[in-house]
């Protein structure tokens, strides 16, 4: 498997976590477009979303650690150890974005505490809630997002 492969892999994972922390919110409430925008039931859900999320990270990269520990690859077959070495590779670069993933929660939780979670750091206006259900640490609407990435497109382009 490619780095692509790995990415797609890694963004799997990911959003695989994300649906075991939605799972795990026992309260059948799901913020809708009828209600006023991030009022409190709403902040409330995010907030247990996010914390949930991040547990789960958490316990996921704990398991990792104690894999780790249980001791060195002891493959006596080079290709079996050089497998192994490239699972474990690709298994701690999936860690390193998930810590950079609880950094982001940790400042959507931030976010949260200030009144600012669900609203556009760029223009202002709300996120939204499918978006917010998606992806709970955007940050940016849709149209400010694609702009930013077209931005940052050209900007290595150059």
């Amino acid at each position: 498997m490619g780095l692509e492969g790995d990415m797609a892999s890694a963004a799997s994972d990911e959003i695989d976590i994300l649906e075991k922390a939605k799972r795990l919110i026992t309260e059948d409430y799901v913020p809708s477009e009828d209600e006023e925008y991030m009022n409190e039931r709403q902040q409330a859900y995010f907030r247990m979303l996010l914390i949930e999320w991040k547990r789960s990270i958490h316990s996921a990269a704990g398991q990792t650690l104690q894999s780790l520990a249980d001791g060195p690859i002891r493959e006596a077959d080079l290709t079996d150890r050089a497998s192994s070495e490239t699972d474990w590779g690709i298994e701690l670069r999936t860690r390193d974005r998930q810590r950079k993933l609880v950094s982001k929660i940790d400042a959507a939780l931030r976010r949260l505490d200030e009144g600012e979670y669900g609203y556009c750091e760029v223009t202002g206006d709300p996120i939204g809630l499918r978006r917010l259900i998606a992806r709970p640490v955007a940050t940016m609407t849709v149209e400010a997002q694609e702009a930013h990435e077209r931005r940052e497109k050209i900007s290595r382009d150059d």
